[in-house]
Formats: C-alpha cells, structure tokens, sequence
C-alpha cells in the first residue's frame, strides 16, 4: 500500500496521468490512506438541505468532452450541465488544448435548455474559455469580466467577473490550477493579488485546484487568510470512484456558502473524469450589513 507521503513525492499529476492511462489501482491502492489521513469517505456530501432561495453555483471539469469510456461526446456533457441547475457556473477544459483553442461545447443549445449565458473572455473566435477556463451566468448583470495569466510551467490561466445581484455584488474566479505543488502554490498568490486589485465585493473561487492534501501539506493554504479551511470539501475524482477533493468552491464571506454537494449521478460518472461540485448560497448574506446569523433565521 501507498502512503500519502510517497504520493506526495510523484504529484498529483502523476496519480492522475496513471488514471487516465487506465490504471485503476493507481487511486484504489491508496484510497485506505487518504481516508485515515483526511477523514473523508464516511462523512454525508451534503453539509445542509437546500432552502428557498438559494443560489446554485457550480464547477466542473469537462476533461475536453471525452468520458471515462474515452468517447468525445459533449452532448453528453450538456446534459450533465442541464441535471446541474445551476445559476452560475464555472467550467474547466472547455476548449481544445492544441492548435487553434476551439470551444467543444454548444453553448447556444446549453443557454436554450438552461438559461445559462457564456461570458465573453475567449481571445480566438469560436474559443469559449480562457486557458479551458469559462463562467457562464443566467442571474444577475456582469458588470466586468478580464482574464488572469497565471505562473508555472505550463500555460494556465483563470477568469474573473463581477455578477451585479438584487441583493448586491459578486466577484467570481473560475481557475484550473498546475500538477506541481509549487506551481500552484504560485497561482494561489496570482489570484489574490488579482482580489486584491479589485473592489471590496465577496469573492468566490470555483474550479479544479488539483489540490487534495490536507492541512500544511496543502499547496492552498495562502487561500485560507481570505477564504477560510480550504479542505472541507467532498471529494470529486476519479467519477466512477471519488476519493480525491481535486474540485473545490470557496468563498471569502463567512456563511455565504450554506449547502455543498457532488452532482454524482449515472450520466455524470461517465460524461468526465471529474464530478461536478455544487454549492448553494445566501444571495441575502451579499449585503456587508447582514450578519451571517441574520441570514441563517430567515432562511430557517
């Protein structure tokens, strides 16, 4: 059996290449040592029942279209979207990654079915994301949208908007971190100087941080002063069999996120490599002159 510390030694992306190569036994192996370090596996995905009013948001890595059975076939992806109902909702990988950085989905089908609009932020016609990362929106008003190059040793990337909301603003981060713990520990500290520009708004960063350890082995712990415990979240890879919390939604005001959840159903499980990972939140907590207690009796 593998250890964590021994896994930590290859990387992540050599675990995850290992999967994709088809080799189950590369995450069974070390799903018992994942569970004793993390506590994960036994505790419910869902941390509270959805209330009214609440807003959807959601991440998921499309992994380019092509299912755990190596078949492309975004169609089957746009379903998964739709079983989302998500409000707003960030993806990862949805462009081709070689030659002219195409988008694979049909985003004018996905915005019919679910109301959900694509935000501009692709440089290439016909691209959809930036570096695979897109945000797409069926609520509110984007007030602004720029791209974020981030630092590594291969070209990554995250998007930011600001979604104008009746009950106020939100700044939102859709970003698919590097395989390499000091990569992504550089693009952390990328998208907080980004926050760090902008206005007082509350911020939510949403996609695959490709981070699964926890506590001081966590590459994201530089996120923790604005957004609080990073690792308090289900774990969403591999789909067929999730024991890594690759995915992660986080928000940097406290009690915003009342309810996290993985959208694990049959479809999901085979559309992508990665589960999609949903929060719900309190849009009245948006408002800095609401107390989280405040929001919590209204909502009970």
């Amino acid at each position: 059996m593998v250890d964590i510390p021994d896994l930590a030694d290859h990387g992540i992306g050599g675990l995850i290449a290992r999967w994709r190569r088809g080799e189950p036994s590369a995450l069974l192996d070390v799903m018992p040592a994942i569970r004793r370090r993390t506590g994960r596996g036994t505790a419910p995905r869902r941390v509270e029942r959805h209330v009214d009013g609440l807003v959807t948001v959601a991440s998921y890595n499309v992994h380019k279209c092509v299912g755990v059975d190596k078949r492309f076939d975004p169609s089957r992806v746009a379903d998964v979207i739709a079983e989302l109902n998500a409000d707003i909702l960030a993806l990862q990988e949805v462009d081709r990654r070689f030659g002219r950085r195409l988008g694979l989905l049909d985003m004018v089908d996905i915005e019919r079915r679910t109301g959900l609009r694509l935000v501009p932020l692709s440089t290439t016609p016909g691209g959809q994301g930036w570096h695979g990362n897109a945000l797409l929106v069926r609520i509110g008003t984007v007030t602004s949208a720029r791209r974020l190059n981030l630092p590594g040793g291969e070209p990554r990337g995250a998007v930011m908007a600001e979604l104008e909301l009746p009950a106020g603003r939100l700044r939102l981060i859709g970003a698919h971190l590097g395989l390499l713990k000091r990569h992504r520990e550089g693009q952390a500290a990328a998208i907080l100087d980004a926050l760090a520009d902008g206005t007082d708004a509350p911020a939510m960063v949403l996609g695959d941080l490709n981070e699964w350890r926890p506590r001081r082995r966590s590459s994201l712990s530089a996120l923790e002063r604005s957004f609080g415990l990073t690792e308090q979240a289900p774990p969403t890879f591999p789909s067929r069999l999730p024991v890594l919390a690759l995915d992660r939604i986080l928000s940097s005001r406290h009690g915003l996120i009342r309810a996290l959840e993985v959208h694990d159903t049959p479809l999901a499980r085979i559309a992508s490599d990665h589960l999609p990972l949903k929060a719900r939140i309190d849009p009245a907590l948006l408002d800095a002159r609401r107390s989280v207690t405040d929001g919590i009796a209204e909502a009970a």
